[in-house]
């Protein structure tokens, strides 16, 4: 099974982080990113997002990092059926958890096809009724939404796996994170109207707040038959001029909620120049 992003060699690249706030990245030696990565997309809300340390801090003074029964687990699966209404859940404590239960369960297919991430629009559901929420919480858990007539087909343990018991520790912000994220998805989306004209002369298309590479391209700096060394040159570029890609042409770029105008016009620039 395909995993997303699996090859994380590029952030390797990258000087020490030393602090990550908003949507920037502090780097040893004083330089700052703009991430256009976002932890995969895992940290939209941005990093350190308001209220969401309070509340790890709140449940690890109480010391509940072991996966012990509690309260909060129902309380996610309230907030995930306001964010997702009429569907079922399991939830994995990480990814390659869930990823490594639905290849055990026999699933084949690219993972990929099946994510799902906020301001895209419809479900990516199939004949299979799932899908994978790329969900604002960068400790987990990870989820998978099933249809109500999966979950009836496919009791947990029979095809679908059962998911797994998440210590509060991970629950307690990760249902700030989705109930902020609802907040979020009723507000528009900021508008940079050079990135959007830029965009149409580039190699980069648009899809809500989220770029990625057109397939199939050429040019100097990469080849139909080399596209990792394009994308490579194309991450360094990007990187030296302060703006840091996700490390793998699979997952989009996704476009901070706030950059000042200084930021959106050296990367509408970028963007225009690209070239693989």
């Amino acid at each position: 099974m395909q995993l997303p992003g699996e090859n994380n060699d590029l952030l390797k690249t990258i000087p020490n982080v030393l602090r990550a706030r908003d949507f920037h990245l502090y780097l040893e030696g004083g330089k700052r990113l703009t991430d256009l990565w976002l932890n995969g997309g895992r940290s939209i809300l941005g990093h350190k997002p308001l209220g969401h340390l309070k509340e790890l801090k709140n449940y690890a003074e109480r010391g509940l990092f072991t996966p012990f029964p509690h309260f909060l687990e129902k309380r996610f699966y309230k907030a995930l059926a306001l964010l997702f209404p009429g569907f079922s859940f399991r939830i994995y404590i990480n990814e390659s958890s869930l990823y490594n239960a639905l290849e055990n369960s026999g699933i084949e297919g690219k993972i990929v096809n099946h994510l799902w991430r906020p301001f895209t629009g419809a479900l990516p559901l199939d004949d299979r009724k799932f899908f994978i929420p790329v969900l604002p919480c960068p400790l987990g858990p990870a989820v998978l939404v099933l249809s109500k007539e999966l979950d009836s087909a496919f009791p947990a343990g029979d095809m679908i796996p059962p998911g797994d018991m998440i210590p509060p520790v991970i629950l307690a912000p990760a249902i700030r994170a989705v109930y902020d994220l609802i907040k979020l998805m009723k507000e528009k989306l900021p508008v940079y109207q050079r990135i959007e004209k830029a965009v149409k002369q580039s190699i980069w298309q648009k899809s809500g707040m989220y770029l990625s590479v057109m397939h199939n391209l050429n040019g100097d700096s990469g080849s139909e038959d080399n596209p990792a060394l394009g994308y490579k040159m194309l991450f360094e570029r990007f990187l030296e001029n302060g703006f840091l890609l996700p490390p793998s042409p699979a997952e989009p770029a996704v476009l901070p909620r706030f950059m000042s105008q200084g930021e959106e016009a050296k990367l509408a620039d970028l963007l225009l120049k690209s070239s693989l």
